[in-house]
């Protein structure tokens, strides 16, 4: 992905008459996925005055969906993570869609990027992105709603999956989605309070801290560096879930980032009862951890999961609880569908279907605010519609946690989904499969 998306400002560099400085050229290995990255090409090739601007899609269920920020604690072991809630009628704004500059800078990080450089071509072309969420909504109280919590990429962050988020919670799903701090988000942060010493600029007496994407070192081996990451993701998603259902029982939390959403109304509107796990790539490993480690998520669905990461145990002992892959048709290889495969054999809670047409990016935002032509080239859209890839995989989640979250909806109407049944979807796995997995 990343040498993708070095060829995408190269092109944009040349439009805008900017210089683009790479510091390295090196190509990312094909198993080491770059998922959830996002920039905007606010218009094809071409003139800027004329133009086709791009836009991330609404929610299609019934609730208009609201957004805010929550971080707890003044040190890198707290809680960070973008809420997505059915909220009541409003007029708010729509929430940034990357909030802080620190993040195109992280982002020029991971793309080997001169961050002087990458900061001012993401500010040109992402800066007035908006998700079709309401920045600090009033949350829509009156009925218990299932929780999703919601695991990122590599070299993503908390925003860039706002289509699937906002989908889900305008089907009437709280949505937790992490800011992971293990190093593997192209950008993050914790508040930490100000030293004496520093002058007092405002009346917040805290500050960011930074903390950017962790490249491999120098004959570091991947797979338990991502293994160890892994873990700690997984206590993430456990502590978002524990501070959810702490607002839930009316415990009062702070929120070090100051917002005016009133916490207080989350009140006994989750259902405890009914909590699932979801994530992409990373996160699609992230899910299968957490799964294996967290009984209170009753099911999990994981998108185009990088295997790489799950640990030996994992499949030892097994995942107990339902779990639905999903994956795209561009991206797999054999060795990481034999070990889904060895995950989910035998198990009918258990499926894996793949989406015709789709490639990797066809998840994370980037797949709608990238234009047909560079979209295409650089394969952040595949031969799908992204609009329709995206609805055959949000239905058919939202089918899975029906079954299993014993939901009173209608999301019966894509249980076909499931199966690999329909338009643009099959069963299992388009790759061809050696009878064992290579050692």
């Amino acid at each position: 992905m990343s040498e993708t998306l070095r060829f995408f400002f190269r092109l944009h560099a040349r439009e805008a008459q900017l210089p683009l400085l790479c510091t390295s050229t090196s190509r990312v290995p094909p198993r080491c996925p770059q998922p959830g990255l996002a920039a905007k090409a606010p218009m094809e090739m071409g003139s800027r005055s004329t133009g086709k601007f791009y836009r991330i899609p609404e929610g299609k269920g019934p609730h208009t969906v609201g957004c805010t920020d929550l971080m707890t604690g003044d040190a890198v072991e707290g809680s960070f993570l973008r809420l997505y809630y059915p909220c009541d009628a409003t007029d708010n704004e729509e929430a940034a869609w990357i909030p802080d500059k620190e993040y195109y800078q992280g982002l020029s990080d991971f793309l080997n990027m001169y961050r002087v450089v990458g900061e001012r071509l993401f500010q040109y072309y992402v800066g007035s992105v908006t998700c079709p969420a309401k920045s600090n909504a009033a949350f829509k109280p009156g009925e218990k709603y299932p929780l999703l919590v919601f695991s990122h990429g590599l070299g993503a962050f908390r925003t860039i999956y706002s289509a699937i988020c906002i989908e889900m919670a305008s089907q009437g799903f709280i949505v937790a989605a992490v800011e992971h701090r293990d190093e593997s988000a192209s950008a993050t942060y914790y508040c930490k309070k100000k030293s004496v010493s520093e002058p007092e600029e405002s009346t917040s007496n805290m500050e960011k801290e930074w903390i950017y994407y962790r490249k491999l070192k120098t004959g570091e081996e991947e797979r338990c560096w991502r293994h160890k990451q892994v873990q700690q993701r997984v206590q993430e998603c456990t502590k978002a879930l524990d501070l959810i259902l702490k607002i839930n029982s009316g415990e009062k939390v702070t929120n070090v980032l100051n917002s005016n959403f009133d916490w207080s109304s989350l009140k006994g509107s989750v259902d405890d009862s009914r909590i699932a796990v979801m994530g992409h790539s990373f996160g699609g490993a992230t899910v299968i951890e957490s799964l294996s480690k967290e009984t209170r998520f009753r099911c999990g669905i994981s998108l185009d999961p990088w295997m790489l990461p799950v640990g030996d145990d994992v499949y030892q002992k097994s995942v107990q609880q339902p779990l639905l892959i999903i994956n795209s048709e561009k991206f797999q290889w054999a060795s990481n569908i034999l070990k889904m495969n060895k995950l989910i054999s035998n198990d009918t809670n258990k499926k894996m279907i793949t989406i015709k047409g789709t490639v990797h990016q066809s998840f994370p935002d980037f797949t709608f605010v990238s234009g047909d032509m560079i979209g295409r080239f650089f394969k952040l859209k595949g031969d799908i519609d992204p609009n329709e890839a995206i609805d055959i995989s949000n239905h058919a989640s939202l089918a899975f946690l029906q079954k299993h979250l014993s939901l009173n909806k209608d999301f019966d109407k894509w249980d076909s989904l499931v199966d690999g049944i329909g338009p643009n979807v099959i069963p299992g796995t388009n790759i061809d499969l050696p009878a064992t997995e290579p050692e």
